[in-house]
């Protein structure tokens, strides 16, 4: 299974990212949470919260493909999140990693992250996820499916999806394009943007 497997709907991709192994930098982790991201308005999968919204640009291009590329992007200024890209090479769609549990380097996770930081608790969050893993915003761009690359990723089968919406965004708030896998306790905590529509005013 490669990058060929996510040229589809950014929700269809979100679902085969859940589960897969995340390897950067001396730790390894599996995803447990997610979050599909569409692109421009006269496109397959128009989404108004999507970085690619108003169409390519630098900051934004890794979001046109081709698929299986790291797309980094501060957050905050602060914070970098990863992204994997999707869909077919030209067409905007991503999905956002959001949380991963730590099955190797967990010491080297936790030098990252704090020595108080709970295991539960090193890649919960995007931000998080990326300081575990020693992600920065120089990856931008790498191909996750070439084994030498600093950060790679392999997909898994797996089940027990639960969907709902996404986080923190403003403009299509009610969409379940955020999904976890059930019962996993590195999944981060759901909050609706305070600039979002009341909930079912939002598609």
């Amino acid at each position: 299974m490669g990058a060929r497997e996510l040229v589809v709907d950014p929700v269809a991709a979100a679902h085969r990212l859940l589960g897969a192994t995340l390897t950067g930098r001396g730790v390894r982790a599996v995803i447990v949470e997610v979050e599909a991201y569409g692109g421009v308005p006269d496109g397959p999968w128009p989404d108004a919260a999507a970085h690619s919204y108003r169409g390519p640009s630098g900051r934004n291009a890794v979001m046109f493909g081709p698929p299986g590329r790291l797309y980094t992007y501060l957050s905050h200024g602060i914070h970098t999140c990863a992204n994997v890209s999707c869909g077919p090479d030209g067409t905007a769609a991503a999905v956002l990693l959001r949380a991963a549990v730590i099955e190797d380097g967990v010491d080297t996770a936790q030098g990252r992250r704090g020595a108080a930081i709970r295991t539960t608790a090193l890649a919960r969050g995007p931000g998080n996820l990326c300081a575990a893993l020693g992600i920065t915003m120089s990856d931008n761009g790498i191909d996750l499916f070439n084994p030498h690359s600093p950060v790679s990723l392999t997909l898994n089968p797996t089940d027990g999806a639960v969907a709902g919406p996404r986080v923190g965004v403003s403009h299509a708030a009610d969409r379940p394009w955020r999904l976890w896998l059930a019962g996993r306790p590195e999944v981060s905590a759901y909050r609706r943007s305070p600039r979002a529509p009341a909930p079912g005013a939002s598609d």
